[in-house]
């Protein structure tokens, strides 16, 4: 039996209830991309190449990828505002444990343990949004959290490199620590919460084969660069995550139908924008996971920047996102969000195929690495307001956790497996050559994405 959801408190609440959200995410998205800068320091000290580099990364993006849809599930069930904090506690000591690691083992372990607090964290604070804002306001709502929480993302390079090239790449997971410990008390202030359901028993079964299926697919395409295709456990790996993925669908449909909870609520997809704006978020995060990792390898380890100028040199689409993204949302509220979703990728693959013009020499960054920032910056503005009001639009407000906790899941898989796809584009190592090819495969992707919003999303009131 379903209860009502009582959104007046969070309503009341709603000023508190942004800069909860914005903050919850801003540290996911901090962790998201503040490590890529400091890749090349981790491997210095701890070795292992650039296996280590990229499962440093996508341990992270593993657990937060296959668990989100869990906590999507968890949020609807048990409360948003209860769900954050467990999901900001979690993350916080997982932080600490990552600042002392002493192999690349153990850091590889408390980054997976980062990745379960983030989803934890992620589809709740959206939710908590569409619960306390409404129409236009909704829209506005999301354009800030957007700016902010996407900003996280590309702003971590510059504070990992000033961090790195001043104190140490250890000091990072420290530095993440910070914007939890303001979040935790202003959690603590929300008078109000929003509960769906009466805690029917979790989807097990599904979860385990989201996790086995995510999981052993990005550990076969990372390891295949070490150990090669035909090694027992990458094609193992291969084989069992591509089987439990296969499996996951029936299985979700089987527990509907029994009237049970299922992992992912399969109907969500009978609605048009729901399914079309995840086939987009699908190729279009994919392509922005893999050209922040590479070009952040590229300009340390073939240019030599140091680290902090490293950070410095990614920090236009930063600014492209906190000077559009909160206008955008608005005109987006006002007109729809179908043009600006196709429009938004379009851009940013021009700005892809700009950074072909990039060579062996560092000062080309002006004329190449800087305008393909710049449009990939304001094509990411354009567009993910637009694709995040479309998704969520779509889905009733009672399983809005669930709704946000698929779609973040699908942006979080399309940036992994494209991380861990890196090493067979860049051919085992970084290059200019490898760049180039990251940067058509990008531009192919974004281009497909912006196709597919053309052809699909259609324009609808917002729910009032």
């Amino acid at each position: 039996m379903t209860a009502p959801a009582a959104p007046a408190p969070l309503r009341d609440d709603r000023r508190v209830v942004l800069v909860v959200a914005i903050l919850a995410s801003f540290v996911v998205g901090l962790d998201s991309s503040v490590v890529n800068v400091a890749l090349p320091a981790i491997r210095r000290e701890l070795g292992g190449g650039l296996v280590v580099q990229q499962w440093t990364v996508d341990a992270y993006l593993v657990t937060l990828g296959s668990l989100i849809l869990v906590a999507g599930s968890l949020s609807d069930l048990f409360g948003r505002v209860r769900i954050i904090r467990w999901g900001l506690v979690v993350f916080g000591v997982a932080s600490v444990v990552c600042a002392i690691a002493p192999t690349g083992e153990v850091l590889v372990v408390a980054r997976a343990f980062q990745g379960v607090g983030g989803a934890l964290v992620t589809p709740s604070a959206l939710a908590l949004i569409v619960a306390a804002f409404r129409g236009a306001a909704r829209a506005k709502a999301i354009g800030s959290w957007t700016a902010w929480s996407s900003a996280a993302s590309i702003l971590g390079p510059v504070v990992g490199g000033l961090i790195v090239d001043g104190i140490g790449w250890r000091w990072i997971f420290v530095v993440t620590a910070v914007p939890i410990a303001v979040t935790i008390p202003l959690v603590r202030r929300i008078s109000g919460d929003v509960v769906t359901g009466d805690h029917p028993r979790v989807d097990v079964v599904g979860a385990v084969l989201a996790v086995v299926g995510v999981g052993g697919v990005v550990l076969g395409l990372i390891e295949q660069e070490r150990l090669g295709w035909s090694a027992p456990v990458v094609v193992a790996a291969l084989v069992l995550g591509a089987a439990s993925l296969v499996a996951f669908v029936p299985w979700e449909l089987r527990v509907a139908r029994t009237a049970g909870s299922p992992l992912v609520p399969l109907e969500l997809f009978r609605a048009r924008n729901f399914t079309v704006g995840n086939l987009a978020t699908l190729s279009i995060y994919g392509a922005l996971g893999m050209v922040f990792f590479v070009v952040t390898l590229f300009l340390q380890e073939v240019w030599g920047f140091p680290a902090w100028v490293a950070g410095l040199a990614t920090l236009p689409p930063t600014l492209m996102l906190l000077a559009l993204s909160t206008t955008v949302g608005s005109f987006s509220g006002r007109y729809g969000p179908r043009w600006f979703m196709a429009a938004g990728p379009a851009v940013a693959a021009v700005g892809a195929l700009l950074m072909l013009l990039a060579g062996d020499d560092p000062a080309g960054y002006w004329w190449s690495v800087l305008p393909g920032l710049v449009l990939i910056g304001a094509g990411i503005a354009t567009m993910v307001t637009p694709l995040t009001s479309a998704v969520l639009g779509s889905v009733p407000q009672a399983e809005a956790g669930a709704g946000s906790a698929v779609n973040n899941a699908v942006a979080r898989v399309a940036g992994l497996v494209t991380v861990a796809l890196a090493g067979v584009v860049l051919g085992g190592g970084v290059s200019v050559d490898g760049l180039h090819r990251t940067m058509v495969v990008m531009a192919l992707l974004l281009a497909a994405g912006a196709v597919v919003s053309a052809v699909g999303i259609r324009n609808a009131p917002l729910r009032s």
